[in-house]
């Protein structure tokens, strides 16, 4: 009978712990995501530039390549696994919701807590680069198809623009900023040992965790009714932006924030050539009309504001041009604007 008993008390809790799993298993599944891509990340990133440096590759070719790509490998990962789960809408989200958060979060917020510096060469080379890439994305998003041929065209346009960023820089090392310079130096300290393994561990849980958390999204999707298109642009967004808000926040604050905006144009350049078109590899895909009508109109028209604003910055301001306090309110309030609408439109 003690048995008997036993059971019938225990079976209960077995089942509400049974449900209470599968209620808040996708919510946990975007937590745990998030937390292991932002360090798996990290340990990515810079076991890879170690490993490069040991083997003699340049440090300004170790900032074009490897360290751009890792800031941007969270987004990537949780693309390439979009793609492979049929989720690609997750994908398109992600990376204009990326550009989108990077601009209105990261940099009106930052620049909300002190003017941020525009050098000339940022004007003259990674803007204009960032200004074709979002052409050329409007492009291939337009009719609303995502094709093979198109996925290869924005990564040849990608590699095209690191070749022309390493040639340009190789011929005026100046341009190289010294606080990435030095970041780069110090992972050269780092053992062989180490650097292999931070980038095996880094590499297998970037793996995990984009997996995990595509799960998440696409569990949390069904369950609300709401696209994948619409969680891409706003839990996966701004969750893979946390990572770039901090530290841009930090450096503000410690007065180090010169590299703000060459950071946030990069990475809305990589969201737009890869991390975009890496479900194109699996299949055509096809997207909801929002995604261009609503979505990408509204990142380019955040991106021209940025844009005009630092034209205006430097045609008007001789030396030491920034980008003053009140343009993060410009940045920032057209960005809580775009959310009112997607919260409007699931109504």
């Amino acid at each position: 009978m003690q048995i008997s008993c036993n059971s019938v008390n225990v079976a209960p809790f077995n089942y509400l712990l049974s449900v209470m799993f599968e209620t808040f298993a996708p919510y946990i599944a975007i937590f745990v995501g998030f937390v292991g891509l932002i360090w798996s990340a990290d340990r990515f990133v810079n076991g890879a530039a170690a490993m490069a440096a040991q083997f003699g590759m340049p440090t300004l070719l170790i900032g074009l390549t490897i360290v751009a790509f890792g800031t941007s490998a969270p987004e990537i990962l949780v693309s390439i696994n979009a793609g492979l789960a049929d989720a690609g809408e997750l994908a398109i989200g992600n990376a204009v919701g990326s550009n989108l958060a990077n601009i209105g979060l990261v940099l009106g917020i930052t620049a909300l807590i002190a003017p941020l510096p525009i050098s000339r060469r940022l004007l003259s080379r990674e803007v204009v680069y960032v200004a074709a890439a979002t052409a050329v994305g409007g492009w291939v998003l337009y009719d609303l198809n995502i094709y093979w041929y198109e996925t290869l065209a924005l990564f040849a346009m990608l590699c095209f623009i690191i070749f022309l960023l390493i040639r340009q820089r190789s011929e005026h090392p100046a341009m190289a900023e010294a606080e990435e310079v030095e970041e780069i130096t110090h992972l050269t300290h780092i053992s062989r040992a180490k650097a292999w393994s931070l980038f095996a561990v880094g590499l297998v849980l970037l793996i995990i965790s984009s997996d995990i958390l595509v799960w998440g999204a696409t569990e949390t999707a069904t369950r609300f009714g709401v696209s994948e298109l619409i969680i891409g642009l706003t839990v996966v967004a701004i969750g893979t932006s946390l990572p770039e808000l901090a530290a841009s926040v930090a450096s503000a604050l410690k007065g180090h924030h010169d590299i703000a905006l060459g950071n946030v144009l990069g990475s809305n350049m990589f969201n737009l050539l890869a991390v975009m078109a890496v479900p194109g590899l699996f299949d055509t895909l096809r997207v909801d009309s929002a995604a261009f009508s609503r979505d990408y109109l509204a990142m380019g028209a955040l991106t021209a504001l940025l844009m005009g604003m630092m034209i205006v910055a430097v045609a008007t301001q001789k030396r030491a041009a920034k980008l003053p306090r009140w343009a993060g309110l410009l940045m920032l309030g057209p960005y809580i604007a775009y959310f009112v609408v997607l919260f409007k439109a699931q109504m």
